[in-house]
């Protein structure tokens, strides 16, 4: 017997479209640091961090063409770039008292970094805010007048706009984007 989900018009992805995940959520491989998440997203953090380590692996047929994995393909070492980054949210998870399975992320190297710009930060952190202010009132609070929120500890941060495939995930016009 198969389990069908079934979820609003509003939250429904084409199949096997570029940012779903296996359940039909967009995955999203945050720039911002995991401490800014609520209870849910280090769990959904690491789930996405997860395929997109195997995809970076070659082990999916699919999500091969999700746009937020050029940056991991960009480094010289795209595992090494992703195991950093879940390893990341691994630690932030055990500070909440979660418990995620390292064996399942590859060996780790020291400074592995990967550049981002300041575009893509400040419009995920609107985009977080907008989020938090639904579903977690109390850390939107803590969080809505931090001007300069820090980024995920893999990322290195230069000025810079809001990337294209980030305009397209979110429709963000070219006039954001322009640092924090």
């Amino acid at each position: 017997m198969r389990l069908r989900l079934s979820r609003p018009d509003h939250m429904r992805v084409s199949p096997g479209g570029p940012s779903a995940s296996p359940l039909g959520a967009p995955v999203r491989l945050w720039t911002l640091h995991p401490r800014y998440l609520d209870a849910k997203g280090p769990v959904a953090l690491w789930r996405g961090g997860l395929l997109a380590r195997a995809v970076l692996e070659g082990a999916t047929k699919g999500y091969r063409h999700h746009p937020q994995l050029e940056r991991f393909r960009e480094h010289a070492s795209p595992l090494a770039a992703i195991n950093g980054y879940l390893r990341a949210v691994a630690v932030e998870a055990e500070t909440r008292g979660y418990s995620f399975d390292r064996q399942k992320i590859g060996p780790g190297r020291r400074g592995v970094t990967l550049r981002a710009t300041s575009g893509p930060l400040a419009l995920e952190w609107k985009h977080l805010l907008r989020k938090l202010r639904g579903r977690s009132p109390r850390l939107y609070a803590r969080w809505r007048r931090d001007a300069r929120p820090e980024p995920h500890p893999l990322f290195e941060i230069v000025p810079g706009r809001v990337e294209p495939w980030e305009r397209q995930r979110f429709g963000a016009p070219e006039s954001r984007g322009r640092g924090l």
